[in-house]
């Protein structure tokens, strides 16, 4: 189903559970590439990215299967490290595969993941820091090699905390032989789950949730059952769709002690939360109090959550700022939220200025990317009237069923 159809101005009323990660589960998938028996990945979500990365683990060698209890991983056939073009191609998350193919084959043939690999920062990162543990890279009619014969630990400096180029590091070095230390690690949650599954795999890493890491290298792993904690990215969406669309949720098992800059957020826009066990209580505010909002690294604001904060904003009681310091071209919403009557604007590529409206409309809209897309359906869910939301692949990437998490919260939403 292509498009996705809102009828707004419904306050959201009860209690959702939000579902396992996405950021953790496929770090963690392409991690049993390195063990030789059976792994239980519990509370893994159905996604469009997990079943890309089932394939490609299928393509491999491995043996996938869905559970009752969750997926069922045996990479004791792998031989080969070469990923068909099919799977890779336009799914960037395939690139996690490149350290945990290396720490098990010692060679690895695939396709630039999402286009073009070599000259773009994050992928240099990855490169350069693999290049220091002794992998080669060549190019050869447009494919990217790479062979590590000599695999070993290495002391590697990030100049900046990337999550994709920290878990490529961890998933060679566990491999490698020697210790590998890695400072400037980037410190979000999905890294300590890659870490806490491997230390249960028999691996042996220090450091967890520091920008220092020291992974010692050369340990025999094991397959074991893990459960990949809850999505905080899902859980801030469905927080900041209450506080836009007004009433008050119960977001059972979110990650509140995950979340404190997105919670502290949540507050300073007037809303009023609870954290406990059970999970996170929203109530919003009669409407949402302007601020400056700026994306860091863990634990700073998410940039995965700065469209849809920017969405919120738009029916602000004044002006907000938003600075985007993570990723460029993360503004893509704007021209979508201006069809709806929002009042934004772009001061340059990192900030945009948000003259919040007494409401905005209803109309076609169209997701570019996945976060974005998910932050139009926020925006539908606050609109006078029906928007329809086309490009919803994009948001199945991420969302187990953002449809029915919103319906169980009295939204009528439906994918057509």
């Amino acid at each position: 189903m292509n498009s996705i159809r809102i009828q707004g101005r419904i306050a959201l009323q009860g209690k959702v559970r939000i579902q396992g990660s996405k950021n953790a589960s496929l770090p963690v998938l392409a991690a049993t590439l390195l063990t030789r028996g059976c792994s239980c990945i519990r509370n893994c979500p159905r996604i469009s990215d997990v079943h890309s990365m089932v394939s490609l683990l299928k393509s491999l060698g491995c043996s996938v299967h869905w559970q009752e209890k969750g997926l069922a991983v045996d990479s004791s056939q792998v031989r080969r490290g070469e990923m068909p073009q099919e799977a890779v191609t336009g799914m960037r998350s395939s690139l996690c595969l490149l350290g945990a193919l290396l720490g098990r084959c010692r060679e690895v043939v695939m396709e630039h993941p999402g286009g073009c690999v070599i000259g773009e920062r994050p992928i240099d990162l990855h490169l350069s820091a693999l290049r220091q543990m002794g992998v080669v890279f060549t190019e050869r009619e447009g494919r990217l090699m790479a062979k590590a014969s000599g695999l070993h630990g290495a002391r590697i400096c990030l100049p900046f905390p990337s999550v994709g180029a920290t878990e490529n590091i961890i998933l060679a070095g566990v491999m490698a032989d020697g210790d590998t230390i890695i400072e400037g690690a980037a410190c979000e949650p999905e890294v300590i789950s890659l870490c806490q599954y491997l230390c249960c795999c028999g691996a042996f890493i220090e450091g967890e949730g520091s920008s220092r890491l020291v992974i010692h290298g050369g340990k025999k792993l094991c397959g074991t059952d893990f459960t990949i904690p809850a999505d905080r990215i899902v859980a801030g969406t469905y927080l900041f769709g209450c506080i836009g669309a007004g009433g008050c949720v119960l977001l059972e098992q979110a990650p509140g002690r995950d979340m404190t800059a997105v919670l502290r957020a949540a507050e300073q826009m007037g809303g009023r939360i609870y954290s406990s066990q059970e999970g996170i209580y929203v109530q919003a505010p009669a409407r949402p109090v302007p601020m400056r909002l700026v994306t860091e690294p863990y634990p700073g604001f998410p940039t995965d959550l700065q469209s849809v904060a920017l969405a919120v904003e738009t029916l602000g009681c004044g002006c907000s700022r938003i600075e985007e310091e993570i990723f460029e071209n993360r503004f893509r919403i704007v021209g979508e939220l201006e069809k709806m009557g929002a009042e934004i604007r772009q001061e340059n590529a990192k900030s945009v200025l948000v003259r919040g409206v007494e409401q905005l409309h209803g109309t076609h809209v169209e997701a570019k990317e996945l976060r974005g897309g998910a932050a139009l359906v926020v925006a539908g869910l606050m609109a006078e009237g029906e928007t329809v939301v086309s490009g919803c692949p994009y948001i199945y990437r991420g969302y187990e069923n953002i449809c029915r998490d919103f319906r169980e919260l009295g939204a009528r939403v439906v994918s057509v």
